[in-house]
């Protein structure tokens, strides 16, 4: 199912502005050029998450929002962000069409404001591909069996990501983010910390686990227990893809190398 799928996960950070928009659009694009189908998957532009939290907290007794309303409320953040993609991919020539986690086929169960995925359709994503249409999804939501639009909590998107590349038979995944690379350690409070280049998926675990933010703690168990490889790398990166650190079993690194 996942010939020449590869999933493109934005983050907040790499969609911050019109230009990085434009620059995110220029990546899909490079890999439609090299024969790739793309899926793309984003956050809501950075900062904007915090601004909706604030405007809800302004305006709700107590500072405490009704839980459904929030909801709707938080969502806009991701479909402001697939919207803008897939228009500026538009601009560029490329076939787009914008989705929220729902239309995509991601169902959710759970409370509002912190609901998990309990499965992806991956019909409504393949349909579009096909069509030779490059699908934007709005992360860190699904849909609710009742039809209620519900969010998954912070580092949502990356979970989005890697559940819909494992739906498309664990197609690899492009985690984009505001780091070159994953380390061992914070880099922004260890001076000495070491930059990894290849990792398998339960490393990745433990990393998540312990405080690295480079890569929910979530989707890195989905991509062990699913077998997704992923890349993680910055905006900035090479459109060539290089670089980066590179997670996937131990028996596919030695095939590897």
């Amino acid at each position: 199912m996942s010939s020449g799928i590869v999933v493109l996960k934005f983050g907040g950070t790499s969609l911050g502005s019109p230009g990085r928009v434009r620059r995110a659009a220029a990546r899909v694009h490079a890999h439609l050029r090299r024969g790739r189908r793309p899926v793309v998957v984003v956050s809501a532009m950075g900062g904007a998450t915090d601004r909706i939290v604030r405007l809800l907290a302004a305006v709700s007794p107590g500072g405490r929002p009704d839980g459904r309303e929030a909801d709707r409320a938080l969502a806009t953040g991701e479909d402001l962000s697939a919207a803008l993609l897939a228009a500026a991919l538009r601009g560029r020539g490329v076939g787009a069409r914008s989705l929220r986690g729902g239309e995509a086929g991601v169902w959710a169960a759970g409370a509002f404001c912190g609901a998990r995925i309990e499965d992806v359709d991956p019909r409504p994503i393949l349909s579009l591909v096909e069509a030779g249409t490059v699908p934007v999804i709005s992360g860190f939501q699904g849909a609710r069996e009742d039809g209620e639009t519900v969010t998954l909590g912070r580092g949502g998107s990356d979970t989005s990501a890697v559940a819909i590349a494992a739906a498309l038979g664990a197609a690899p995944c492009h985690i984009i983010t505001d780091v070159p690379s994953v380390f061992d350690r914070d880099p922004a409070v260890h001076a000495d910390a070491r930059r990894i280049g290849e990792i398998d998926p339960l490393g990745l675990v433990v990393l998540a686990e312990s405080g690295a933010r480079v890569v929910h703690a979530e989707a890195a168990r989905l991509a062990l227990a699913h077998g997704v490889t992923l890349r993680v790398y910055a905006y900035w990166a090479p459109l060539s893809g290089r670089g980066g650190t590179v997670v996937r079993s131990a028996r596919a690194l030695s095939e590897a190398a």
